[in-house]
């Protein structure tokens, strides 16, 4: 049993060692390509959106008061609010609604 553990830590460091270390050694001049450098661009945001959004929405014992949230948290951001400002008044939003709902 012990054998296998140190078998998939090995594993584990080798796929992580060589996502971060194959670019590195490949990649050698600037990308060029518009649509590759506008991929690479995005996938940090579109990896905390996948990783957010699904604990936004059940996190709280009803869906609905997960996308009320959710709609206003946008909202506040898209208008310029500060952080602070968007998780406070998201979590008000899920409060009075669950108190609803």
């Amino acid at each position: 049993m012990s054998r296998n553990i140190y078998v998939y830590i090995f594993i584990m460091f080798a796929v992580t060692y060589l996502i971060r270390e194959l670019p590195l050694t490949l990649i050698r001049k600037p990308i060029k390509s518009r649509w590759i450098r506008s991929f690479l661009y995005y996938v940090p945001y579109v990896t905390l959106a996948v990783m957010t959004v699904p604990d936004i929405l059940f996190a709280t014992s009803s869906v609905w008061s997960g996308l009320l949230a959710l709609i206003a948290g946008v909202a506040l951001a898209w208008s310029g609010h500060s952080l602070f400002t968007v998780a406070v008044l998201s979590c008000a939003v899920v409060f009075v609604s669950e108190f609803f709902l």
